[in-house]
């Protein structure tokens, strides 16, 4: 039986990362961050499941938490345009901003969303024996008005989004 793709690559960027132990070989975060967001299989292989914070849904009745743990099943895979840094300024005065509000040599946090209100998506870098993974995420995705009960629908659509991804981005 043949492994597949993502294995094939995971192994390989484990075998990559592993090699370059000392800081001075640490991986360039801009290098990563294109593979991350162009590759579905090394977006996979570097995403520490599940994440830090579990998804945290309301029941019906508005008032109880239901939480569920952000493992790979539930991870919408993110393109180029989500984590690019910019500034828009939108016709009704709405301004919209997406940047990374942390950025230390082992340790990045990206921030999107209108200024207004909550971010729309939050994702955690951290460099872990000289390469870098996601450790936490806050995604749109899962706000806080998507009803419990509605879950499934939403990892429906996401995985539909993930399937289009993939067929782009192997």
């Amino acid at each position: 039986m043949k492994p597949s793709l993502s294995c094939v690559l995971g192994l390989l960027a484990l075998l990559l990362c592993s090699a370059t132990g000392s800081r001075a070989a640490d991986e360039e975060f801009a290098t990563f961050l294109r593979k991350f967001t162009s590759s579905a299989a090394f977006q996979y292989s570097r995403i520490k499941f599940p994440l830090r914070s579990p998804i945290v849904l309301l029941e019906e009745d508005g008032e109880t938490e239901r939480t569920f743990p952000f493992t790979r099943e539930k991870w919408p895979l993110l393109d180029r345009e989500s984590l690019i840094e910019e500034h828009i300024t939108e016709d009704d005065g709405g301004s919209y901003t997406s940047r990374f509000t942390v950025n230390e040599p082992a340790h990045k946090e990206f921030v999107s969303g209108y200024d207004e209100t909550e971010p729309t998506l939050t994702v955690t870098f951290d460099l872990i024996d000289g390469c870098w993974y996601v450790t936490d995420c806050y995604t749109d995705w899962f706000n806080f008005d998507l009803p419990a009960s509605e879950l499934e629908n939403t990892l429906a659509d996401i995985e539909e989004s993930n399937r289009l991804f993939m067929e782009e981005h192997p």
